[in-house]
C-alpha cells in the first residue's frame, strides 16, 4: 500500500489529507464513502440456458408451472391406468420337489377285550379317527381331564355281539293320552322280555350293572353310552329334548334301557325329584296320570326304576302305581340309595333291589373297593346287582374295571336279568 500525505496551512489551522490507495480489492463497505450509494455492478450477459430458465425464477410463473405438471401427470394415469401402481411387488423361484413320503403307520396294539379298539388322539391316527366317527356315527368322548396326547378307548362290538329288538314293537305298545305307551301284549308278551339284552354264553359269577341319572346331561350321557361295556344297563330320567333320542343311541349301543321315574324322597321338597314327581299326598288319579307321562317319554325300556322315591316306595300309595307297572309287562329296579320298603308286592310284578351302590362314597378308591366287594358277592352267589350314578368319576372307575373282566372269571350280564331270573336271585318274579 502507498500512502501519500500532503499538508497545507490555511491561516493557523494545519489541515493533513491522508490519501490512501489499495493494491488489493476489498469490500466495497470498506471502500465506499459512507452516505454514497452502492454503484450498480455491470450486468453481465447471460447465457441461453439462463435466459429460457430466468422466467421460471418469479413465484407466480414456477407456481403455475408445477401446478401444470401435477396436472398433466394426474391425466396420464387417467387416460393410461396403472392397476399394480403402489402394489409392493416381489419375484420368487418357485421349485418343485417330489411330495415327501409319509412314515409308516405305527403298529397297533393288540384289541382289547370285547372289541375295543385303541386309537391314538394324536397326528395321522387321530384324522383317521376322526375320519371314522364322522362316516360311522361313533362318538368320542375323552376321560375327564384328560389331553389331545392320551389315548381314546372306541369299544366296537364285536359281530356276535347280541342285537336289540327294534323300538316300539307294535305287539307291545299302545297310544295313552300322553303318547305312545307299553302294555303287555297277547300271549303275555312283556316289554321286559322283547326288549332285554339277549344274554351271551358262558359261565362263572355274574354282575349286573345299572347306571343312573341319564338323558339330561349330554357330556356324561355320551360318556355312559361310549365308554360302559355294553352289557351295563342305563337308566335315563323322562326330562329334556334329548332324552328319546338318547335312549335310542343307547340302545344301538347295544345298551338295555330303563326309565327312571320321580318319586317322592323323605325330604321333599327340600329335595325334589322335578316335575310329574309321583306323591304320597296325591290322589291314586293324579299319580296313574303322571305315571301315564313318564311311561309315555321315549320306548324300549324293559323296565321302571327310582329316581329318588323312598317315602313314595315305602307308603301305600306306591302298591298302584307297582301294579300298574307290572300289568304294562314291566318290572321295577330299586337302585338301592334308600332305606329298603316294606314288601308291597301284592301284584307279584317283577322287583328287585340293587345290593351296592358303588359310588355312595363319590371317591375313586371307595368306588374301587365297591367293585371289589361286589365281585367277592358275585363268587360267593353266583350273582350280585349293583347301581351308581352317571356322574363321570363313576363311569370311569366301572370302565377302567371292567377291562379284565374276563380274566378274573367274571362275567357281565344285563339287569333285566334281575328281573327276569329264577328264585334263587332273591327276587319277586311274575311267574
Amino acid at each position: 500500500m502507498i500512502a501519500g500525505i500532503r499538508a497545507a496551512a490555511i491561516g493557523r489551522e494545519t489541515r493533513i489529507r491522508i490519501e490512501c490507495r489499495l493494491t488489493e480489492p476489498t469490500d466495497d463497505i470498506l471502500t465506499r464513502p459512507l452516505g454514497v450509494p452502492e454503484a450498480q455492478a455491470p450486468e453481465r450477459p447471460l447465457s441461453r440456458f439462463a435466459r429460457l430458465v430466468a422466467p421460471l425464477r418469479r413465484p407466480k410463473v414456477a407456481a403455475g408451472a408445477i401446478a401444470g405438471g401435477l396436472l398433466a401427470a394426474c391425466g396420464l394415469v387417467l387416460a393410461l391406468g396403472d392397476p399394480q401402481g403402489g402394489e409392493p411387488r416381489v419375484e420368487v423361484a418357485i421349485t418343485m420337489r417330489e411330495p415327501r413320503a409319509r412314515p409308516a403307520p405305527a403298529p397297533v396294539a393288540a384289541p382289547e377285550p370285547q372289541g375295543a379298539v385303541v386309537v391314538n388322539a394324536g397326528g395321522a391316527q387321530q384324522r383317521s379317527a376322526e375320519e371314522i366317527e364322522t362316516a360311522s356315527g361313533v362318538t368320542v368322548v375323552r376321560p375327564p381331564g384328560s389331553g389331545p396326547s392320551e389315548a381314546v378307548v372306541i369299544r366296537v362290538p364285536p359281530a356276535s355281539a347280541p342285537c336289540l329288538a327294534a323300538a316300539p314293537d307294535p305287539r307291545i305298545s299302545e297310544q295313552g293320552r300322553h303318547g305312545l305307551m307299553p302294555k303287555l301284549g297277547d300271549g303275555r308278551i312283556r316289554a321286559l322280555d322283547v326288549y332285554a339284552r339277549a344274554g351271551e354264553p358262558g359261565t362263572g359269577p355274574r354282575i349286573a350293572i345299572l347306571v343312573t341319572g341319564l338323558g339330561v346331561g349330554q357330556a356324561a350321557t355320551a360318556g355312559a353310552t361310549v365308554r360302559l361295556p355294553a352289557a351295563v344297563s342305563l337308566a335315563f330320567l323322562p326330562y329334556g329334548a334329548e332324552a328319546e333320542r338318547a335312549a335310542a343311541r343307547a340302545r344301538d349301543a347295544g345298551h338295555e334301557i330303563f326309565l327312571q321315574l320321580p318319586m317322592e324322597p323323605f325330604d321333599y321338597p327340600d329335595s325334589d325329584p322335578g316335575p310329574q314327581t309321583l306323591l304320597t299326598a296325591l290322589k291314586g288319579l293324579e299319580n296313574a296320570d303322571r305315571l301315564a307321562w313318564a311311561l309315555a317319554r321315549f320306548p324300549g325300556y324293559v323296565g321302571v326304576a327310582n329316581f329318588m322315591g323312598a317315602k313314595m316306595m315305602a307308603d301305600p300309595a306306591f302298591e298302584p302305581i307297582l301294579r300298574e307297572i307290572g300289568t304294562r309287562g314291566l318290572g321295577f329296579l330299586d337302585d338301592g340309595t334308600g332305606p329298603k320298603p316294606a314288601p308291597a308286592n301284592k301284584g307279584r310284578t317283577p322287583v328287585a333291589r340293587a345290593e351296592l351302590v358303588l359310588d355312595a362314597v363319590p371317591r375313586a378308591d371307595a368306588i374301587d373297593a365297591a367293585l371289589s366287594q361286589a365281585e367277592a358277592r358275585a363268587r360267593a352267589t353266583g350273582f350280585a346287582l349293583v347301581s351308581a350314578s352317571g356322574a363321570a368319576l363313576s363311569v370311569d372307575r366301572i370302565a377302567r374295571w371292567a377291562r379284565d373282566l374276563d380274566t378274573r372269571g367274571i362275567r357281565l350280564v344285563s339287569a333285566s336279568v334281575a328281573l327276569r331270573g329264577a328264585v334263587e336271585k332273591r327276587v319277586s318274579t311274575a311267574n
